[in-house]
C-alpha cells in the first residue's frame, strides 16, 4: 500500500513545477502537477492530495479564487492551501487568508523552509483526516446503535403489552368468549378515536389501553359474575364494583398508559346524562376515554353472547340502541364518531370473531 503522501504543485510556469517537483519528490512526497487553476480543480477532485502549493498570480482562475472555491466545498475544505507568491504586501495575505490559504511561502522559494511548512501541513492534514473517519464512524455506529435501541425498544413493548394482554384475559377468562371481547372493543375504541381526531399515539394508547376496561372483574364472585339472568339489586352493587377494583389494580403507576388504563376501568360505565357509575359523572366531566370506551364495550356486548341475556342483539337492533341513547347514555359526539366509523366497527365485527385464546392485533 502507497503510504507516501501527495502534494499538488499549481503554477503556471513549467519552470517553477519542474523545480518544485525535484525538490518534493527528494523529500519523499508523490507530486501532481497543474498550469492552471481549472486543471488544479480538476486534480483535486480527480485525486485528492494532502497539501496544495498554490501559485497566487496565474491568468484566468488565480489562486486566490482555486482557494476559494476548495475552502467552500466540504470534501476539499481540509486541504492545507500552502500560497506561493512573490507578492509581500500585507494587504495580498491578508487576501490570501480570507481565500483560504493556511501558510505562505515566498518567491523564490528556500528548501528547508519548504520541507518543514510541507512537513507540518502533512501531519495537519493526516490529523484532519483521521478525525473526519473517526466522526464518520461514530455517526455510523450511533446510528447502528440507534437502530438497534429503537428495536430493542419495540420489542420490549410488544413483549410489555402482550403480557397486559394476558394479564386482561384473567379478568375475562370465565367467560366463554374470553379474549375477543377485549379484542374486538379495543379496536372499536381506536376506529371511534381516529374519527374524532385524536393523534396517532392516543389510538395506540386506547388500543393497549381498552382492554384492561374490565380489570376489576378478577374480584367478582362467579356467582354473580356468570349467573344466567338479571342479578337481584345486592348482586348488581356487588358487580358495580368491578369499576373500583380495577381502578385500584392499575393505580399506583407512573407510566401514561397505566394511568389512562385505570381511567377507563373507573369511568367506562359513566353515563353522558350522570346516570352512570361509580360515581355518577355527567357530560364533559366523564373523561373522553371514558366515554369512548364506553360505547365500543357496550356494543360488543350488545353483539356477543352473555350469561344474562339469550341472545344477542342483531347488528340493526345494537346500531339502533347505540342512536337512541345518543345525548343520554352516550356523548353525541362519540355517538356521531362511531357511525362515521362504522364500515371499519363491522369489518372488526367480522374479523375478529371467537376462534380459541389467541389474541393478535
Amino acid at each position: 500500500m502507497d503510504t507516501k503522501a501527495k502534494i499538488l504543485v499549481v503554477d503556471d510556469e513549467d519552470r517553477n513545477l519542474r523545480l518544485m517537483e525535484l525538490l518534493l519528490t527528494s523529500f519523499g512526497y508523490d507530486v501532481l502537477t497543474a498550469s492552471n487553476g481549472e486543471e488544479a480543480l480538476e486534480k483535486v477532485h480527480d485525486i485528492p492530495p494532502d497539501v496544495i502549493l498554490l501559485d497566487a498570480m496565474m491568468p484566468k482562475i488565480d489562486g486566490f479564487e482555486v482557494a476559494k472555491r476548495l475552502k467552500k466545498e466540504e470534501e476539499t475544505r481540509i486541504i492545507p492551501i500552502v500560497m506561493v507568491t512573490a507578492l509581500n504586501e500585507v494587504e495580498d495575505r491578508v487576501k490570501a487568508l480570507e481565500a483560504g490559504a493556511d501558510d505562505f511561502l515566498n518567491k523564490p522559494v528556500d528548501k528547508t523552509e519548504l520541507r518543514a511548512r510541507v512537513q507540518s501541513l502533512v501531519k495537519v492534514k493526516a490529523c484532519n483526516d483521521y478525525m473526519r473517519n473517526y466522526q464518520k464512524e461514530l455517526e455510523a455506529e450511533v446510528a447502528k446503535r440507534t437502530i438497534q435501541l429503537r428495536q430493542a425498544l419495540k420489542r420490549l413493548k410488544e413483549v410489555s403489552l402482550e403480557s397486559i394482554c394476558h394479564l386482561c384475559r384473567a379478568a375475562e377468562y370465565r367467560d366463554e368468549n374470553t379474549g375477543d371481547h377485549i379484542k374486538r372493543m379495543s379496536h372499536y375504541a381506536c376506529a371511534i378515536a381516529r374519527k374524532m381526531g385524536l393523534n396517532k399515539q392516543t389510538v395506540e394508547n386506547l388500543l393497549y389501553t381498552a382492554p384492561m376496561h374490565d380489570a376489576g372483574k378478577i374480584g367478582i364472585p362467579d356467582h354473580i359474575l356468570l349467573k344466567p339472568g338479571e342479578l337481584n339489586e345486592k348482586e348488581w352493587e356487588i358487580m358495580k364494583q368491578h369499576t373500583i377494583i380495577g381502578a385500584e389494580i392499575l393505580a399506583g403507576s407512573d407510566a401514561k398508559f397505566i394511568k389512562l388504563a385505570q381511567t377507563i376501568a373507573l369511568t367506562h360505565h359513566e353515563k353522558w346524562d350522570g346516570s352512570g357509575y361509580p360515581k355518577g359523572l355527567k357530560g364533559s366531566k366523564i373523561p373522553l376515554v371514558g366515554r369512548i370506551a364506553a360505547i365500543a364495550d357496550v356494543f360488543d356486548a350488545l353483539t356477543s353472547r352473555r350469561p344474562y341475556r339469550i341472545k344477542p342483539f342483531s347488528l340493526e337492533e345494537a346500531f339502533d340502541y347505540i342512536k337512541e341513547e345518543r345525548g343520554r347514555q352516550f356523548d353525541p359526539e362519540v355517538v356521531d364518531a362511531f357511525f362515521a366509523a362504522k364500515d371499519e366497527i363491522l369489518s372488526v365485527k367480522e374479523n375478529v370473531e371467537p376462534k380459541g385464546n389467541e389474541f393478535n392485533f
